[in-house]
């Protein structure tokens, strides 16, 4: 069966090439590590690891802005029209969930400014005396505090606690491996916001990434590689996003602990606003470029 030749052309293969470079040299340099260093050594190892890693990071960012642009064809809508509202919603949806689960990493956002009573009654030892007297004054002071809550205690699992190995709190009810999720969302979500197919299959490829480095990273730890995977903290979660919570492994309240007990509620709310902020600005707009092949 013979493909399309827009599907074959060479802004798709500069949107697919640099991304499957980045995930392969991964898998063979992780998976290899211990050979490797016992042929050329540590240092050397990293001195690999290093170039190979820039250089497909590099030949990606070179595609994106040298090789695809927003009119790179076949086009799924015109150049300049609105993004269609169904894209517009799906968008809006994968992005926020990308931006919601990076904002959890933070520290908790509270508002900068509480209001705090002063009273100023003074103090009656005589019990007698209580309902005879007129109510305390009491007035209303406000006082700036930072944005930040650096005090929170709520955050996503910390490698070094080792009481979360079996009950992942967080981000790690979610997936184990949040950051790589995170950034898979939000190029997902630009992705099918995005009229051309070059460019979204481009944006679309971290998905890959997350699916398959998250995978490797979990077998790796679980010989021992690199890190650890606890048999009951593999058992309560899941490398796929939402999946151990489905499947009911933490229990039938775990989306209840996280959004009410410990999410950051702020720190989302204030991600979802400017996710809706931009899809709006898209959805109105659109994408105003000349069309290329």
């Amino acid at each position: 069966m013979l493909l399309s030749p827009s599907l074959i052309s060479t802004p798709m293969r500069w949107a697919v090439g640099g991304w499957t470079f980045f995930i392969i040299e991964n898998l063979i340099l992780s998976e290899n590590r211990t050979l490797i260093i016992s042929r050329i050594g540590d240092d050397n190892y990293y001195y690999v690891y290093g170039t190979c890693s820039t250089a497909a990071t590099a030949s990606i960012a070179y595609a994106y802005f040298r090789k695809i642009n927003i009119g790179s064809l076949p086009l799924r809508w015109p150049i300049g029209h609105p993004v269609p509202r169904v894209m517009l919603g799906m968008g809006f949806v994968l992005q926020s969930v990308g931006l919601v689960m990076a904002s959890q990493v933070l520290p908790r956002f509270q508002i900068p400014v509480t209001a705090a009573s002063d009273a100023s009654s003074p103090v009656n030892d005589n019990p007698a005396t209580v309902r005879q007297e007129e109510p305390s004054s009491s007035k209303v002071m406000w006082k700036i505090r930072c944005p930040f809550d650096f005090s929170d205690s709520k955050s996503y699992a910390d490698g070094n606690d080792t009481s979360l190995l079996s009950s992942p709190r967080g981000l790690d009810r979610v997936t184990r491996h949040p950051g790589l999720w995170s950034i898979a969302f939000l190029g997902l979500g630009n992705a099918v916001m995005t009229p051309s197919v070059p460019r979204a299959v481009w944006m679309g490829m971290p998905v890959f990434v997350a699916l398959i480095g998250g995978g490797h990273t979990d077998s790796r730890h679980k010989r021992g590689m690199g890190g650890t995977l606890a048999m009951d903290f593999e058992e309560k979660t899941s490398n796929m996003p939402f999946w151990a919570m489905i499947a009911g492994r933490q229990g039938s309240d775990a989306f209840q602990k996280l959004i009410m007990e410990e999410g950051k509620g702020l720190n989302a709310a204030l991600a979802i606003g400017v996710v809706g902020t931009l899809a709006l600005r898209k959805g109105r707009i659109g994408n105003v470029v000349k069309a290329v092949a």
